[in-house]
């Protein structure tokens, strides 16, 4: 994953996407602020040191406010995680940015046959639905939660 803001995309008012995951702070404070479930900063380090790509959105002070990574095996399994708009910010398709350059990202790395998945909490169903991810069923996902 490299570091720097694209000058080019879909992002208005200032926005910026960056490629690369945003500081430990703002991933954990991010994820908090958005009702994703919050997390330990170990959770967090590791999250982000096992993620196959990432990006973030800043605002124009340069503040991170949107984020999703790739956790990925580089050959044919991609999962799309930790999509996070911080409220303040949210309807302005900055979710859709980054799901956006997710899988694009996957589309231009991954060898041919890729398969991406992601875990949409009902906020984010019709944002995924309407970028052409489809339901599993009769594949149900499951949790295994370790204490």
């Amino acid at each position: 994953m490299s570091g720097g803001v694209l000058a080019d995309g879909p992002l208005a008012d200032g926005y910026g996407l960056v490629v690369g995951p945003p500081p430990l702070d703002d991933y954990l404070r991010l994820r908090r602020d958005s009702g994703l479930s919050p997390k330990e900063p170990e959770q967090g380090a590791g999250a982000i040191a096992g993620s196959w790509s990432a990006c973030h959105v800043v605002d124009p002070e340069g503040v991170p406010i949107a984020m999703g990574r790739t956790i990925g095996d580089g050959g044919w399994y991609f999962h799309i995680a930790d999509i996070a708009t911080d409220p303040a910010h949210q309807r302005r398709g900055l979710g859709r940015a980054v799901v956006e350059w997710l899988v694009a990202d996957v589309r231009a790395r991954a060898p041919r046959g890729a398969y991406i998945t992601l875990v949409g909490d009902p906020p984010g169903q019709r944002l995924y639905r309407s970028l052409g991810f489809q339901d599993v069923a009769p594949s149900l996902g499951m949790a295994l939660p370790i204490d």
